[in-house]
C-alpha cells in the first residue's frame, strides 16, 4: 500500500514539474489575468451585498471604478460603500499593473515570439506522416539525426534542453520541448503517425520508459533503443523494443573489424553512406501491386534492367535468404538487400 501511494506520488509530483514547465514562462501573465478577474468579480459582489445594488448597476460601478475614468457614482455611497470602493480601486490598479508588467516581460524576453514558433514548429511536424522521432539530442541522438536528415527522411527531435533546442531551431530541425517519458509529448510529436521511434536518452531507466509507453500508444511502431550494457538488453526488449544497441559496443566490434577486415569495413562504410563513389546498399520491399510479384529473380530481371545486385532476400515471415538463387520467388511483403547506383536504386523503387 506504501508503495502504491508512493508510486501514486511520483506521477503526481511528475506531472506538476511538466505543469509548471509548460506554464513557467506565462505563469506570471495567466496569474495577473486571474488576479484581475477576481477582483472584478468580488467588486461585482461586493456592491451587490454592500449597497444592494442589482447586478447590472454593480457591474457598471465596478467598470467606471476599474478604468478610473472619473464618471460619478450610481448611487450615493455609504461610508462601507467608500470603504469597498478604495479597495477596490487598490487592488485593481496593482492587479492591472502587474499584469502589464507581466506582459511587457514576455515581450521583452522574446517569449511571445517563441510561443508563435512552438506553434509554427507544431504544424510542421503536425503535417509529417511515417517519420522517425528521435528521443535525445545528445552524442549518439545527434549522430542519428545527422545520418537520418541526410538521407531525406523526415525526423523529429524531443529534447528537454533549451540550449539544445535552439541549436535545433537554427538548423531548420523540426523538435518538440519536453520529457520524452510523458505521453502527450510523445503524441505531440506524432508518435501515432510515425514509422521509427529512437530512444537515445542518456539514462537507461528513461529508454526503458519510453518504449514501453511508445508500445503501448502506438503497437505497429518499430522502436530502437540504446542500452548501456549488453545485459541490459531484455529488459529494453521486455519493454517492447525492436532492436537494442549497445553505442560502446558496437563501436568496439567495428574498430575490431577495421583491423581484422579492413577492405570488408571499408566497404560497407561506402555502401552504407553516400559518397564520392555512387555506390549504396539499400532494402527495398516488394509491394502487393508490384509488376514482379510473384516472380523469381530471372524472370524480375533486376540485374540486366537495374544493375543491381540482390544479397539477401527477407521474407515477410522473418526468414532471411542469403546470397538467393535464381529461382528464388519474390513475394509480397518481402524485402530485398541490394547493392548499386542511387539512381538504379530509384528506378527500382519505383516499381515496387
Amino acid at each position: 500500500m506504501t508503495e502504491h501511494r508512493s508510486r501514486r506520488l511520483l506521477r503526481l509530483h511528475g506531472r506538476a514539474v511538466r505543469l509548471h514547465h509548460r506554464l513557467g514562462s506565462w505563469g506570471p501573465l495567466i496569474g495577473g489575468l486571474i488576479a484581475l478577474v477576481t477582483v472584478f468579480c468580488l467588486g461585482v459582489f461586493g456592491y451587490m451585498q454592500v449597497e444592494g445594488w442589482s447586478f447590472f448597476d454593480s457591474l457598471y460601478q465596478v467598470v467606471i471604478t476599474l478604468s478610473t475614468v472619473g464618471f460619478q457614482e450610481v448611487y450615493p455611497l455609504t461610508r462601507d460603500g467608500r470603504i469597498l470602493t478604495m479597495l477596490l480601486i487598490v487592488s485593481g490598479v496593482g492587479s492591472f499593473a502587474y499584469l502589464v508588467g507581466s506582459f511587457t516581460q514576455v515581450l521583452v524576453e522574446g517569449r511571445l515570439q517563441q510561443y508563435l514558433g512552438k506553434r509554427r514548429m507544431q504544424k510542421i511536424i503536425d503535417s509529417l506522416s511515417d517519420h522517425v522521432i528521435i528521443c535525445g539530442y545528445g552524442r549518439i541522438g545527434a549522430v542519428v539525426a545527422r545520418e537520418i536528415l541526410a538521407e531525406n527522411v523526415a525526423a523529429v527531435v524531443v529534447e528537454n534542453n533549451p540550449e539544445i533546442i535552439r541549436v535545433l531551431d537554427e538548423q531548420g530541425i523540426p523538435y518538440v520541448l519536453g520529457d520524452a517519458t510523458a505521453d502527450e509529448v510523445l503524441l505531440a510529436a506524432g508518435l501515432t503517425r510515425a514509422k521509427t521511434l529512437v530512444a537515445a536518452l542518456t539514462q537507461e531507466a528513461a529508454n526503458v520508459y519510453v518504449t514501453l509507453t511508445a508500445r503501448q500508444l502506438n503497437p505497429s511502431i518499430r522502436i530502437v533503443a540504446r542500452a548501456d550494457a549488453q545485459g541490459h538488453s531484455q529488459r529494453l526488449e521486455r519493454a517492447g523494443a525492436d532492436q537494442v544497441l549497445v553505442p560502446h559496443l558496437y563501436g568496439g566490434v567495428r574498430m575490431a573489424q577495421s583491423v581484422l577486415r579492413p577492405t570488408v569495413t571499408s566497404f560497407l562504410e561506402l555502401a552504407g553512406r553516400s559518397g564520392t563513389i555512387d555506390l549504396q546498399m539499400e532494402e527495398l520491399q516488394v509491394g502487393e501491386d508490384s509488376e514482379i510479384v510473384d516472380q523469381n529473380l530471372i524472370d524480375a530481371r533486376i540485374r540486366p534492367r537495374f544493375n543491381l545486385i540482390v544479397i539477401a532476400i527477407k521474407k515477410a515471415s522473418g526468414e532471411m535468404i542469403f546470397n538467393p538463387q535464381p529461382q528464388a520467388v519474390l513475394e509480397a511483403g518481402d524485402t530485398m538487400i541490394l547493392v548499386g547506383s542511387k539512381d538504379n536504386l530509384d528506378g527500382l523503387r519505383e516499381i515496387l
